[in-house]
């Protein structure tokens, strides 16, 4: 049994893509689970690994509280795929990353839901509780910017990738590959369990034609 996950960024600068690459670490973690990186805008190059994967994680930096040019443009070049619907029922994911502790990026989690859902996909959610909400905390606890919606990092504006996002932030997003990954090996386990079986409502026997009402 394996599955397909697949890593769908946009990044600006090269922070985003150092939580992409965290991410996709998290997922490689997982045996029997493929996954790869592809950058937003090379997506048209690689239309058949995105249309075979169980699961889709998008990752865009947070740029005046939305989801970056990049990234929208992406959005913009799957119209086919949204009238055909040809994703749907894969499994979703994202990530953000923006210089402030804030930044509004729960908005461009938001943005990539919406996305998703329009997709037809499911989403999941980070599944980790918040690293900071206490005097006993550390600063460099494993979703320290508490999100559950997906996995957030924070980035100085004058340090480079190498050094920003720090390294709870990757380990956030490297968890959050984990668990897509993981539940994409599921997912799949369960089509392949499905597939070929009449549906749940084709094997239960009708009441009415079995003569076993009350």
């Amino acid at each position: 049994m394996s599955a397909n996950v697949v890593v769908l960024y946009h990044s600006g600068h090269g922070h985003t893509a150092a939580m992409a690459d965290a991410v996709l670490r998290g997922a490689l973690s997982v045996p029997g689970v493929r996954a790869q990186a592809i950058r937003a805008e090379d997506a048209e190059a690689h239309w058949a690994e995105l249309d075979a994967a169980d699961a889709i994680i998008f990752g865009a930096p947070t740029l005046m509280g939305s989801v970056s040019a990049g990234m929208k443009r992406f959005m913009e070049t799957v119209v086919e795929r949204y009238f055909s619907q040809r994703w749907d029922g894969k499994l979703a994911a994202g990530f953000t990353n923006s210089a402030s502790l804030s930044g509004d990026k729960l908005n461009t989690l938001v943005d990539l839901i919406m996305f998703a859902a329009q997709m037809g996909m499911h989403w999941l959610s980070l599944g980790l509780l918040s690293g900071i909400d206490a005097t006993h905390s550390q600063a460099d606890s494993v979703n320290r910017l508490g999100s559950w919606l997906g996995a957030m990092g924070q980035s100085n504006v004058d340090q480079g990738p190498e050094l920003a996002p720090p390294d709870c932030d990757r380990r956030t997003a490297e968890a959050l590959g984990k668990r897509v990954a993981e539940a994409a090996l599921r997912w799949r386990a369960g089509a392949e369990v499905l597939r070929g079986q009449a549906p749940q409502w084709e094997q239960t026997p009708d009441p009415v034609k079995s003569g076993t009402t009350a």
